[in-house]
């Protein structure tokens, strides 16, 4: 007779994800194990001290998008999370005597941008309330589990209750909605807008983690995913986590121990254990065997099925289609220590400015970000890559010394694999002086500035933090990689080939992003399969 598992659920990974998972897990009443690579939990949302004194979010960088409900049923802010939303909105430097400063003010944000466009201001309105209309929609489908095609009456049904939701956004919003999914976000902002830096500001957030260019069709979809959240309960809104984004995932790991979830830290997984078609344990690097009634893997899919599940053991169309899961993204992510703040020529200032606690960007048109994903593709990195800066000491001083400062540095495009067979082990600093020297052509100081600094190019956030091909998303958000596609029609609900065995992760819907929902989603089907004292079996499909 068979030894009895150790844990009802093993959970792969201790990224936000992970830790959110194992919390409803063990709320329920089950016996949790989480196992992180790493000697912290947090995945990508970590902080740490990359320079002496100074402190930063190593990947992740911002809040919005994570779910108010998992904020509030894990008690986050009783756990220490505290986030404050950024008072301004966008800054871009246009030379050495214009810049763009978009606040939060509405009638200041239609004055500025009609200083560019009358048009464009009269536009902008429309344009926000078109995609609010989409963004409420999606929200719907946040905490839904998507309608797993071909898996008969039930998931029809559920098909059809999306429909019901789809027909109150009305024709108008119906034809927005398959623009989104079927155009690019150039051309989408081309029809909208004629002012070069708007377009650009507003391609950015297309253009985050998504290795493509702003007029790779479906790239206007991401315009929508980045604009669904929400910061202590203001719609649309984007934060800072005091102390960083190591708090949020610090704070989920106290509610998880809360609830008696065991954390293990320093305990690679090598191996997703079998008997049959059924996932029973887990093997350690160590050649610890750890058993459960469930497995869930908090791991971008193509790294557990590319190296932890063995081949053999799911349907070959499914192997072969994890072969081919796009995941890979252009991402560069700098964080710098500075003796003081960037002076803009454009903009110089006494102290820390409006634009110091905006989100900084360097994107003067979508012709710039075209030019640098050209670049990556053909040379591996961009000659002026597309920049996203943020300084959050400017609201947080526990992050540098007094009177100093650190900035995160998000840019675009960096091949995830460079020709030639070069290696970015040998192309890092090149590549980081590239970032530097963009800056200072608009903030002449900011070289002389920095007193140290982390370079993590796509190579180093896959070896660092497990982010296959860098993605940040751990798979592209792509019509072919969204929803019931996600990761891979028939196969959308959370539950692999393999009875027991499970994704929660951003690889799962609803994708990329600090949500906490594949977690929380991951979690609800999962108990309702403990619940029944069973794992069922589920039809395996041929294709």
């Amino acid at each position: 007779m068979a030894a009895a598992p150790q844990y009802d659920a093993i959970v792969i990974g201790g990224g936000h994800n992970g830790l959110t998972c194992a919390f409803y897990l063990a709320r329920a009443g089950h016996k949790v194990c989480v196992l992180e690579r790493r000697e912290i939990v947090g995945g990508a949302a970590v902080t740490e001290e990359f320079h002496p004194g100074f402190r930063n979010s190593v990947a992740s960088y911002s809040v919005s998008l994570l779910s108010p409900t998992v904020i509030a049923d894990m008690d986050l802010a009783r756990h220490g999370l505290e986030v404050k939303i950024r008072s301004e909105g966008y800054f871009v430097p246009l030379g050495d005597d214009d810049y763009f400063l978009m606040g939060k003010d509405e009638d200041r944000k239609l004055a500025e941008i009609a200083r560019f466009s009358e048009k464009d201001a009269a536009a902008f309105p429309e344009y926000n309330r078109r995609l609010d209309q989409l963004m409420h929609l999606l929200r719907e489908t946040l905490h839904v589990t998507p309608p797993n095609v071909g898996g008969g009456l039930g998931e029809l049904l559920g098909a059809a209750g999306l429909g019901n939701k789809l027909r109150k956004v009305g024709i108008e919003g119906q034809r927005d909605l398959l623009d989104l999914f079927g155009k690019s976000a150039g051309e989408t902002l081309d029809s909208w807008f004629e002012t070069d830096v708007l377009k650009g500001v507003l391609a950015f957030d297309a253009m985050t983690g998504n290795y493509a260019t702003p007029y790779t069709p479906g790239s206007a979809y991401v315009l929508l995913h980045h604009v669904f959240g929400e910061v202590n309960g203001v719609e649309g809104a984007w934060g800072h986590a005091m102390g960083g984004m190591g708090s949020i995932t610090q704070a989920m790991a106290a509610a998880c121990i809360e609830q008696g979830v065991e954390i293990r830290t320093e305990c690679p997984v090598a191996k997703v254990l079998t008997d049959g078609n059924r996932a029973v344990g887990v093997k350690l690097e160590s050649g610890e065997t750890i058993t459960a009634r469930a497995i869930t893997s908090n791991l971008n899919p193509k790294l557990l099925f590319g190296k932890m599940v063995e081949e053999e053991a799911v349907p070959p169309a499914f192997a072969r289609r994890m072969r081919d899961w796009k995941c890979a993204s252009g991402t560069l992510r700098m964080n710098v220590a500075l003796k003081e703040l960037p002076q803009f020529t454009c903009l110089p200032s006494d102290g820390i400015g409006r634009h110091h606690k905006a989100s900084i960007l360097i994107t003067p048109s979508l012709k710039y970000i075209e030019t640098a994903y050209d670049e990556a593709r053909a040379h591996g990195w961009a000659s002026q890559p597309a920049i996203e800066m943020h300084i959050p000491s400017c609201i947080d001083d526990s992050l540098a010394p007094a009177g100093q400062h650190v900035a995160s540095l998000f840019c675009q495009h960096f091949a995830p694999e460079l020709p030639d067979g070069k290696s970015w082990d040998d192309h890092r600093e090149q590549a980081a002086d590239t970032v530097i020297d963009t800056i200072t052509r608009y903030a002449p100081n900011f070289r002389d500035a920095i007193v140290g600094k982390m370079v993590l190019t796509p190579m180093d956030l896959e070896n660092k933090l497990g982010l296959t091909g860098g993605d940040i998303f751990h798979g592209q958000l792509r019509l072919d990689q969204l929803f019931s596609a996600r990761p891979m029609l028939g196969y959308a609900d959370y539950r692999m080939p393999l009875d027991g065995l499970y994704i929660c992760g951003s690889g799962a819907h609803p994708g990329g992003g600090v949500t906490g929902i594949p977690g929380y989603n991951a979690a609800r089907e999962m108990l309702r399969d403990l619940r029944k004292n069973r794992l069922p079996k589920r039809r395996h499909k041929a294709a």
